[in-house]
């Protein structure tokens, strides 16, 4: 490295002005300038070549006007050489050495065949899952302000197709957004571990931006499933980079944090973007992600999803055109928070490059929560427990609850503030109500699509048990996804105790749905929206979605 004791003035004063991005470089910056006797190029002048090509304009000058040699010049700036400006700025890894450049070039390096059977075949459930939520979702209220929005307030623009919808188009971003809305509005799509719903921010983007292309130049269902698993992947990969991650969240809403991340390399590999352009996608996704915990249990929560797809979606596509960002967002930058922003425990690796054969799918190795009835995950643990706890009170009564039967309801749960609500007043509410889910089993013996009707919530019967309910919360018990339990004991009048207990309900990634019981969720979903004819070449067309030359199959069935 050739150093230089006093660097050209003009070199020094576009240093002072860009004093802020430097800053934002850690590790070093090197103001690099090309040799014009290319023959004379070594490796090592090579290298600096390809950094060059990298590097912001403003930081080349041709040799006439700067005056510094002709060969090529590295300035690494430290502490002995830059104590003008700043007390050290360390060395700069190589662009293609960053945390964000190897998720931009596993984006856009995977190919087909890194999808393995179990991948495929798990990806397809989540794909049909998502769908049947999405559709029924698009019967609910939050959906129908949602859509009559975007129709109102925004120009027609007939592209992407609406669930449910026959005859309503909407342009991409907003068909991706109220798509988005429908597949959360119940809070009845899947769930993963750490926490968040993957496809409902990664679906509604892929079948937006899949209307948009030509007839004759949509995706094949393979390349449709790739794009799919990628959005998967890689809001997986970032949330292991945390051990905050892992629990019940307590500050931002997980699907408006990865979910945008999701999206936006999703449709980036769907678009074939080059690994700097989904290296900028994900960038400018960080920039439009987060959303607050305070919104969950309300007609807001569903919006984090429908944004998460849309907010994606115009990412990628904004990095098509060449708008770029933070070549570091996803690297640990000391001082200037990038997508550490969100989690403070953030230690992100780079993924491994597709094409060295290490790197193996997350869904692979840990399957996908499906929600058997429509409310937060955590709810699926008390309920199963309290469905117990119903078949022994049915034993004692004369085939039915009575709740005067009941003295004390005792529920051990993890301590969760959003999802303790001893008297919800709305359905998104109940839907994130450890109480209300417990006493609806207790009462029925199951919690259904119609627990959460106004009907069924006004029950004299439910709200006697409510007011009976009380919650500890043991030290054993983490709010996490994979290691906390429900635990019920009803106290009955005459004394008599009776307890269940759930440390895996049927449906989680550890104990999965059945195929059939998956399509009988689809099914039942679906049939509220489509004709059973429909709903039925859905279920095929989804089974045989690798096969397909073209996804268009799968688009026409959606409304």
């Amino acid at each position: 490295m050739t150093r230089v004791e006093k660097p050209h003035s003009d070199v020094m004063q576009d240093c002072k002005r860009n004093l802020p991005f430097l800053l934002l470089c850690h590790k070093s910056i090197s103001i690099l300038h090309c040799s014009a006797a290319a023959s004379k190029r070594n490796k090592k002048q090579d290298h600096c070549d390809r950094n060059l090509k990298s590097c912001s304009p403003r930081y080349r000058k041709p040799s006439d006007q700067c005056g510094l040699p002709e060969d090529c010049i590295t300035l690494q700036w430290r502490l002995n050489n830059f104590y003008l400006f700043i007390p050290a700025v360390q060395k700069h890894p190589a662009p293609e050495d960053t945390v964000t450049a190897s998720f931009g070039k596993f984006i856009s390096e995977i190919k087909p065949q890194h999808l393995s059977p179990v991948v495929l075949h798990r990806s397809k459930r989540m794909v049909l899952d998502s769908i049947g939520v999405g559709l029924i979702g698009s019967r609910t209220d939050v959906f129908e302000l949602a859509l009559q929005f975007c129709q109102h307030m925004y120009a027609p623009d007939h592209i992407s197709s609406v669930y449910g919808r026959r005859g309503i188009r909407l342009s991409p971003t907003l068909a991706a957004f109220v798509n988005g809305v429908a597949t959360h509005s119940m809070d009845f799509d899947d769930t993963w571990h750490p926490a968040t719903h993957p496809s409902g921010a990664v679906l509604p983007a892929l079948f937006a931006l899949s209307d948009m292309m030509p007839a004759n130049s949509k995706p094949s269902g393979l390349d449709f499933l790739l794009a799919f698993n990628v959005g998967i992947e890689i809001q997986g990969r970032l949330m292991r980079f945390s051990n905050e991650a892992r629990s019940i969240p307590k500050r931002f809403h997980p699907p408006t944090v990865v979910g945008p991340m999701g999206s936006a390399a999703a449709c980036s590999r769907l678009l074939s973007l080059d690994p700097s352009q989904c290296s900028h996608a994900l960038a400018i996704a960080a920039s439009l992600a987060g959303a607050p915990m305070a919104n969950a249990a309300t007609q807001s929560k569903p919006l984090h999803i429908g944004n998460a797809s849309r907010l994606g979606l115009e990412a990628a596509l904004l990095a098509s055109r060449g708008l770029e960002a933070s070549p570091l967002v996803l690297d640990a930058v000391a001082g200037v928070a990038g997508f550490s922003a969100f989690y403070e425990d953030y230690v992100p690796q780079p993924l491994e490059s597709p094409d060295d054969g290490g790197h193996v799918f997350l869904l692979e190795e840990q399957d996908m929560a499906f929600k058997r009835f429509p409310a937060h995950l955590g709810m699926h643990w008390v309920t199963d427990a309290a469905a117990a706890v119903h078949e022994l009170l049915v034993g004692h009564g004369l085939g039915q609850v009575s709740p005067h039967q009941v003295q004390d309801i005792l529920l051990r749960v993890p301590q969760s503030k959003y999802i303790n609500r001893p008297f919800p007043e709305s359905e998104h509410e109940a839907r994130h109500s450890f109480q209300f889910n417990a006493c609806s089993a207790l009462l029925d013996g199951e919690v259904t699509v119609q627990s959460f009707s106004p009907p069924a919530m006004s029950r004299p019967e439910l709200h006697f048990l409510l007011s009976r309910v009380r919650m500890e919360h043991p030290e054993d018990n983490p709010a996490n996804f994979n290691r906390m339990y429900g635990e019920v004991q009803v106290t009955l009048v005459g004394g008599d105790i009776l307890k269940g207990r759930c440390d895996t309900f049927y449906g989680h990634w550890r104990n999965p749905l059945t195929n059939e019981s998956l399509r009988k969720k689809f099914r039942s979903n679906a049939e509220v929206v489509l004709p059973s004819e429909k709903v039925e070449r859905l279920v095929e067309v989804v089974e045989e979605l690798d096969r397909l030359d073209d996804c268009g199959a799968l688009l026409s069935q959606l409304q």
